[in-house]
């Protein structure tokens, strides 16, 4: 109870300080008259890796209820997703592996020092404005030493109040319901205090029981006769979740601030595979996510810009298994962050700038688990990079150094005896990127980069009861990359615009952190540092603006990713590495792709969306035995606009899955069969 009402204390603080903070910081400046979105004075400085971006009309209308089902379109990349409303969907890019990913909400990243993994169920489109995809690292030097530290990320970018003239609130009712139960509602409020101030406030309520009719057919692979052949229906898939989200948005002379704060409850059904005839699972898992963060930033001088980042994070996690045939757990987890960030940058020259950002993170986990040692981390981070930008070329380049400290408790005594920390960790890993536009009249330019980076061991790889190893070494990556975009703007044609993006690229994992036997018995493991993975792939994106008719706009755009992505892991069984050597990775596809469409006649709009996934493994040794089907979804929603005196509304009906693919994601987690949603919507 102490320890529960010293977290509870340390949030308050937090908050009344952060808030106290903001509030100052608006008040130095009341002269401005005008919230504007973006006022700090730098110079624009063009993308030298192109990012993959879903924004604005084409975010809403893809049939996609979280996040998760929104990056599914993005090239290169690959979604793990367990089946219904609730179930886990994580990300990977390029075959990296999921650890390798870093996700930022409003410029800070969301961390997992526990398994780092982000479960992108938990983000509803309600209120994300953009989502960004970029490999390597995004564009701009002026940014958080953390920014540095991924091998891809991505940026949920949550939507900024904006008033129309004479406008102090703006009020979004959405209402969701349709098939497995689903009730959705969701309110978003944005109120303008001053004139350079502003309030919103974001909440969103998801039931839903999770029931949905499957198919579960299984083919021999040597005899090619069924095995299995029946229809079920998931079980123990529902999901009670509230989302809350708070923001204070203020402008100041060249600068902005922002103060976020962020809360998640939800209890969920764990519905498990579906294997030995077992068709229903009863684990339970509950989560408590909160969050608050504050952002400032400012042109001190003419050259030099000033940005102050902080968060605080407690995560709350409980899973429960209360089947005595197996064996019964009942876990929980807590962690804590606290990170701080100053940036800088200058402007050397009015094409040359350099930044240094420092960073400081501490991460803990405290379990119930037995045996469980308690783990806390301390990272400090430091980047140095340049911008060059000689009008035809421009370059990037940074140096990131990672500094690591951990210690462990157990209980509240400091540990004796055998039980250790992992050892301290410093790293320094470079990064360059260069793009070159050939022509002056022609929106045509090819760009390169390489980057090496490296994940830190989770705290369950290093701790987790039996299984940990202390000594793991960070998993590092290798990337290569060059590729080419071009833009074409048409007039008086019904092309209106045409873009295609594309790029090569060859990847190296080392010291990949994988799970091996322990002993000489199979039912003890041991995390190593012995996996090697090269990955070889291409991206291709396009998209393309039509106008056939005066009021007929339409909107296309496709993609195509093809991945050599071969497990290269030693083993000590000759047997074993005879089949896996080589062998496409897990879960990873040769081919896969997306196309999006939409037509928008006067206030009526038809969108359609189509994702491919080819054949694929879910084991490195690449046998029959292994191979899963290639799937397929078709999407389609059709939206009116209406307005009710001056009021703007829509009702919205969707179908997924259209032609009711039986598929699987992950190997015995099926997935909906056709479904439906109707969405209404109100904004004041």
């Amino acid at each position: 109870m102490d320890l529960f009402f010293d977290k509870r204390l340390l949030t308050v603080v937090l908050l009344l300080i952060l808030c106290g903070l903001a509030l100052q910081a608006q008040s130095e400046n009341d002269s401005v008259r005008q919230l504007r979105e973006v006022v700090v004075t730098a110079k624009s400085y063009k993308e030298v890796i192109p990012a993959q971006k879903l924004s604005g009309k084409e975010l809403e209308s893809l049939n996609s209820f979280s996040v998760a089902d929104a990056i599914r379109y993005f090239a290169g990349v690959q979604i793990k997703d367990y089946g219904g409303i609730g179930g886990l969907k994580t990300v990977n890019i390029r075959s990296m592996g999921t650890n390798h990913m870093g996700v930022f909400y409003d410029g800070i990243q969301l961390g997992n020092a526990q398994n780092g993994q982000i479960d992108l169920g938990k983000f509803s489109l309600e209120n994300i404005e953009e989502i960004s995809l970029y490999n390597g690292q995004k564009s701009e030097i002026f940014q958080p030493a953390k920014d540095f530290g991924s091998a891809g990320t991505i940026y949920l970018r949550s939507r900024s109040p904006r008033f129309e003239k004479d406008k102090n609130i703006n009020l979004k009712f959405n209402f969701k319901t349709g098939s497995f139960h689903l009730v959705n509602p969701s309110l978003l409020w944005e109120q303008k205090i001053k004139a350079n101030t502003a309030f919103t406030f974001n909440s969103e309520y998801i039931y839903s029981s999770g029931k949905y009719k499957y198919r579960y057919k299984r083919v021999h692979p040597s005899t090619h006769k069924t095995v299995y052949d029946t229809t079920a229906v998931r079980a123990n898939g529902d999901i009670h979740a509230l989302r809350l989200e708070s923001g204070l948005y203020g402008t100041m002379e060249d600068g902005k601030w922002n103060v976020k704060t962020y809360f998640y409850n939800s209890e969920r059904g764990i519905p498990g595979a579906i294997v030995n005839n077992v068709w229903k699972r009863s684990q339970r898992q509950w989560d408590r996510n909160f969050f608050t963060q504050a952002s400032w930033q400012k042109t001190i001088f003419p050259k030099l810009e000033t940005q102050v980042n902080a968060k605080y994070a407690n995560d709350y996690m409980r899973y429960l298994n209360p089947d005595t045939t197996l064996m019964y757990l009942d876990n929980t987890f807590n962690q804590q962050e606290i990170y701080l960030s100053l940036a800088n940058k200058y402007a050397v020259l009015k094409n040359w700038d350099v930044s240094l950002s420092a960073d400081l993170q501490w991460n803990t986990l405290t379990s119930n688990l037995a045996g469980f040692v308690f783990p806390n981390r301390l990272t400090a981070l430091i980047a140095v990079a340049s911008a060059l930008d000689l009008g035809k070329v421009k370059m990037q380049g940074s140096v990131l150094g990672t500094f690591v400290n951990e210690k462990i408790k157990i209980g509240n005594t400091a540990v004796t005896g055998n039980a250790q920390s992992a050892p301290d960790k410093q790293e320094f890993t470079p990064a360059f990127f260069v793009s070159y536009k050939p022509f002056r009249t022609a929106d045509f330019n090819v760009h390169a980069f390489y980057k090496n980076i490296f994940r830190m061991p989770t705290f369950n790889d290093l701790y987790y009861t039996d299984i940990g190893n202390v000594n793991l070494k960070p998993e590092f990556t290798h990337q290569y990359d060059v590729g080419f975009q071009y833009t074409k703007a048409l007039k008086n044609s019904i092309f209106r615009q045409w873009q295609i993006q594309a790029d090569g690229y060859f990847n190296q994992v080392t010291n990949k952190i994988i799970a091996v036997p322990k002993g000489s018995g199979m039912y003890r493991w041991m995390m190593m540092n012995l996996g090697y993975v090269e990955i070889r792939g291409m991206d291709i994106s396009t998209s393309a603006s039509l106008q056939p008719a005066e009021n007929l706009i339409a909107n296309v755009k496709l993609t195509y990713t093809y991945q050599q992505a071969q497990d290269f892991t030693p083993d000590a069984s000759p047997e074993l590495q005879a089949m896996t050597w080589g062998g496409q990775i897990p879960y990873i596809p040769w081919h896969n792709g997306s196309a999006i469409a939409s037509f928008q006649y006067k206030t009526l709009t038809l969108n359609y969306s189509f994702i491919y996934v080819g054949e694929r493994y879910h084991n490195s040794a690449n046998i029959p035995e292994n191979y899963e089907q290639p799937w397929y979804t078709h999407d389609m929603n059709i939206v009116k606009n209406f307005k009710i005196k001056s009021n703007r509304a829509k009702i919205s009906l969707e179908i997924n899955n259209i032609f009711s693919q039986d598929y699987e994601v992950v190997l015995n987690y099926p997935m909906p069969k056709r479904n439906y949603k109707l969405i209404l919507s109100f904004e004041v």
